[in-house]
């Protein structure tokens, strides 16, 4: 079993959906930082092309929707690094289409990566965390994990089952040493929009023109012009790491920050408006 500390890494990452886009770019940073990274994917030997070959990376296989292979991928690390401190749950796409036009078996395929997926790999890391009582799991959100919005509603709701998965975990594990944040992209220049990372419902409801319609003509015009630079996205996550005292929720972009800021807004202005009869609910004194 290798020790990290005499191999002169400053931690070890372990990067779900590494062999691309934003994973890949977040193992980069994590490697030059002069971290160990485990690298995972569904093609390891992509992983190797793209990130090359060091003695700081370990690429291996796991398609995170089959339990048994993400245990394994942790035992494969926890055996060559010999401990993980950083898990990063990266791996996961999008569905762009109106509720009512979102296929059951795409519903299902997004949920199995995007959420259960996550918590295969979570519940795998997360005996090697508490045994060290230290680490810190990072879960990807989305700017569609705090506001959902029409034509990205499937979507959103697998990134607000990320957004309660996280919260109840940075209770559960602030007591035992271990860190937890969910991480809110905006819209970064990826290839998110794009066939390898967006399955686009084919069932289309003239109704939605205006609402959904409008969506799936902006996500066109808005592939590959995203205001958010994703090399700065994973210097981000470098420093969020090295934070003492790091947030639950990290907002990335500035589209991002002003969502939050919209939605605080109006979800106040509604409980206000509200109040009254929300109040008017509780047993009498």
């Amino acid at each position: 079993m290798a020790n990290v500390q005499q191999a002169g890494f400053k931690r070890v990452w372990f990067i779900t959906g590494a062999s691309r886009g934003i994973g890949a770019l977040i193992a980069e940073a994590a490697l030059a930082d002069g971290n160990a990274v485990v690298a995972a994917g569904r093609n390891a030997k992509a992983i190797a092309e793209r990130l090359g070959d060091s003695a700081a990376l370990l690429p291996v296989a796991l398609d995170v929707t089959d339990e048994a292979q993400a245990k394994a991928a942790v035992q494969t690390a926890i055996e060559h690094f010999g401990r993980i401190d950083v898990l990063v749950n990266n791996a996961g796409f999008g569905l762009l289409g109106a509720i009512e036009e979102s296929a059951d078996k795409d519903v299902r395929r997004m949920y199995d990566t995007n959420v259960f997926g996550l918590l295969n790999v979570t519940r795998a890391v997360l005996p090697t965390l508490r045994a060290q009582r230290s680490g810190h799991v990072i879960n990807i959100s989305s700017v569609g994990g705090y506001r959902a919005a029409a034509g990205f509603g499937v979507y959103s709701s697998t990134k607000f089952a990320v957004e309660g998965i996280t919260e109840a975990l940075h209770a559960e594990l602030k007591p035992l040493g271990i860190h937890a944040t969910v991480v809110e992209p905006g819209y970064f220049r990826t290839d998110f929009l794009d066939g390898t990372s967006l399955v686009v419902a084919p069932d289309v409801i003239d109704d939605y023109d205006d609402t959904s319609g409008a969506v799936r003509r902006k996500a066109v015009q808005m592939n590959h012009n995203q205001p958010g630079d994703p090399s700065k996205l994973a210097d981000a996550m470098v420093t969020l790491v090295d934070a003492a005292n790091p947030p639950l929720r990290l907002p990335l972009g500035t589209d991002t920050l002003a969502a939050i800021a919209a939605k605080n807004a109006y979800v106040e202005q509604e409980t206000q408006a509200w109040r009254s009869l929300s109040a008017s609910t509780d047993f009498a004194a």
